[in-house]
């Protein structure tokens, strides 16, 4: 994967899906920066950004993905695999379905999914050397370009989808005290109970996580 450096960027999403329109790069490829002043966190918000923590976006064709993967759930996905990879460090973060990290109840970092063109973008962020105000950070040291490494290292194996979600839904009971939002509404995910393709259902409607 070809992995672009930057000293400071908006948005290394906004910057990569505009590299993909103009059709100024191969895929796939990954934008990393140092700083970023306009990152886009969760339903447009903005992702606050410390010097220092990791600010990573990737975009893989979409004909290069799992056969099993829903698209919709392509965010639990790719979280999921990066998550793993930390608790191998040693951390206790968890995934907060279906796209943000947490240890205990502070969230340190999230994932959103955007389609371009024939491919799939993916923008992580994720505290790992300071946290802003009422946010938390990763509770093990680690390297920033060692961790991106060895994250793209594990997405190259393109496990099935249904390998990655059999290990997700052993730990989906810590979301029971925690919220989610659906139609600009705030729903309880103590009753939600999840299905096989990455959706969960509450009150007898089915959400899929759409970001």
């Amino acid at each position: 994967m070809q992995i672009i450096y930057l000293d400071s960027v908006d948005s290394t999403q906004k910057y990569l899906k505009e590299l993909i329109r103009e059709e100024k790069v191969s895929l796939p490829c990954a934008v990393v920066a140092d700083f970023q002043t306009d990152g886009v966190g969760s339903r447009g918000k903005l992702w606050s950004g410390v010097r220092g923590n990791l600010f990573l976006s990737f975009a893989i064709p979409l004909n290069e993905l799992p056969k099993d993967l829903k698209l919709e759930s392509a965010s639990i996905y790719f979280s999921y695999i990066l998550k793993e990879m930390l608790c191998e460090f040693g951390s206790v973060l968890w995934l907060k379905w279906p796209n943000d990290f947490y240890i205990g109840d502070k969230k340190i970092g999230g994932m959103i999914t955007n389609l371009v063109k024939d491919s799939l973008v993916c923008g992580v962020g994720l505290n790992i050397a300071e946290a802003p105000p009422g946010f938390g950070k990763l509770d093990v040291v680690v390297d920033r370009d060692e961790l991106t490494e060895r994250y793209f290292n594990n997405i190259k194996k393109m496990n099935l989808w249904k390998q990655v979600f059999s290990k997700y839904k052993i730990e989906f009971y810590k979301n029971q005290n925690f919220y989610t939002h659906n139609k600009n509404l705030i729903i309880s995910l103590g009753d939600a109970s999840l299905h096989s393709d990455g959706s969960i259902v509450i009150n007898g409607e089915r959400i899929y996580s759409l970001r």
